[in-house]
């Protein structure tokens, strides 16, 4: 086919020339500072006009260009309108912290220079600076010398890594067979309170939803090890084969750590890998007198560590560490004639679940380098003392914490003549003045408030306990 006739001396049209895009560069630095801004002094969930947002964008056929100068301001106004915002100081939702300003950096950078992360042959910078900060991750973790790992896109890939991990050591038969490799059905321990992604991981690796063994939990929240323990035996006797042993680091409700010690003790007399969600409680590695609350994390065959969580770097940036990188490249090496390397330890595409690789880890690298761990350890002590006087002015006002968690979430029952926490947790966010959720624990639907937000003041809480006090008084009477 014959090519159409174009201009060649003419860039692309979606290549501004150099000084057309400084120009709009600097009017986006300023207009996102402006409306981040007002973001922080307005409503943390805004109602937007969803028929009226429809009609503007159903006006966008794409058949007649727009200018872009016109363009950025309305998507930052459609955004700043129509969105729960969880870099609003009184969002006490879920893990979705004000993003460190270091990381919001490295994202304009990596947009501007899009490294291929597949290979380290094509990106050897940028590979080699994701490889050192996931060791230096699993040293602060006390993983072995040796130990390595991969940014992922978020927790739920890298528990998917640990499970092709577990599978890949638990029978050599599993790469090419599948699940027939094994001699009885493949099995997976969470407590009742994990992330409810394995059951997403357990059907996409192929062993199935049953092969999920929830374990309930103790009168604190925490996985029961002697339940455990029994669970295991009665599956082994029927011929189950225990592969993976999880303890969760922050459970996803409550905030409450696994016996994680207990647990890793457990899956090495079975023979069963041994891996650790500590996807939000992993930043408690950063201050030096918690580090107790994680003990027993240095036992693990692997480990998942959210830096978009607690970390705060911007979302879609999870890390997988294990003490196991050969069995790392076991689980995912894959011959081809088109790549421009086969470093079977050093491209990231044989070692990960993905394969074309976003530069995530400069987000972590530049939070970590501008602030130390020492600013990170202040970081999530602060969060720590407004949860902890988050407590006091609840406990003090009749309102009863249910949960003791050393991750700064508080699941609190409503006062006796409130309706329900659901409709407790609705109403508050219906009043613009703070966005809190609601979850179950122990049995029970209670409200759920979680600080992580570094940008939260005490005047912030003081908002949020106001707006939950106005729940109990009557209509015009004033707090």
């Amino acid at each position: 086919m014959k090519p159409a006739t174009v201009d060649i001396e003419t860039p692309s049209p979606l290549l501004p020339d150099f000084d057309g895009r400084a120009a709009t560069d600097d009017v986006l630095t300023r207009a996102l500072a402006d409306a981040l801004r007002r973001v922080a002094d307005g409503p943390v969930s805004p109602v937007p006009d969803l028929d009226r947002f429809q009609s503007m964008l159903d006006g966008f056929d794409f058949a007649e260009p727009r200018p872009l100068s016109e363009l950025l301001p309305w998507v930052i106004g459609a955004l700043e309108g129509g969105m729960v915002h969880p870099t609003h100081p009184r969002y006490f939702g879920l893990f979705n912290p004000a993003p460190a300003f270091a990381a919001e950096c490295a994202e304009r950078i990596v947009a501007a220079f899009n490294p291929q992360l597949a290979s380290a042959t094509t990106s050897p910078v940028p590979v080699a600076l994701e490889a050192h900060v996931t060791r230096a991750i699993a040293r602060r973790a006390g993983l072995p010398a040796g130990s390595k790992g991969h940014f992922t896109s978020g927790g739920s890939e890298a528990n998917h890594t640990a499970l092709v991990c577990a599978l890949t050591r638990g029978a050599p038969a599993f790469a090419t067979h599948g699940v027939r490799g094994f001699s009885g059905p493949p099995l997976v321990y969470v407590s009742e309170d994990a992330h409810l992604a394995w059951y997403k991981i357990v059907h996409e690796t192929g062993i199935g939803r049953s092969a999920l063994r929830l374990i309930p939990t103790d009168s604190a929240g925490r996985l029961d090890t002697d339940v455990l323990s029994a669970q295991i035996e009665a599956d082994r006797a029927v011929g189950g084969i225990p592969v993976l042993v999880v303890a969760t680091a922050g459970t996803t409700g409550a905030g409450m750590i696994d016996p994680i010690g207990a647990c890793g003790r457990i899956a090495r007399a079975i023979g069963a890998w041994f891996h650790v969600d500590a996807a939000w409680g992993g930043a408690l590695l950063a201050v030096e007198r918690l580090r107790g609350v994680v003990a027993g994390i240095e036992t693990a065959d692997s480990v998942t560590i959210d830096a978009h969580k607690w970390f705060a770097a911007t979302m879609g940036c999870g890390m997988f560490l294990t003490a196991h990188p050969a069995i790392l490249s076991d689980a995912f090496f894959a011959d081809t004639v088109y790549m421009p390397s086969k470093a079977r330890h050093a491209d990231p595409y044989l070692n990960t679940m993905q394969w074309s690789r976003r530069f995530m880890g400069l987000r972590l690298f530049l939070a970590l380098a501008c602030v130390g761990w020492d600013g990170y350890a202040a970081h999530v002590e602060r969060a720590l003392a407004l949860a902890a006087h988050l407590r006091q002015a609840l406990a003090v006002r009749g309102w009863h914490v249910v949960n003791d968690s050393p991750v700064g979430v508080l699941c609190v029952d409503p006062p006796d003549g409130l309706p329900d926490a659901r409709e407790v947790a609705r109403r508050v966010v219906a009043s613009q003045s703070a966005w809190i959720s609601s979850t179950s624990f122990r049995g029970r639907d209670v409200l759920r408030m979680c600080i992580t937000n570094g940008r939260t003041t005490p005047g912030d809480i003081a908002i949020l306990v106001n707006a939950l006090q106005e729940l109990r008084q009557p209509v015009g009477v004033p707090v």
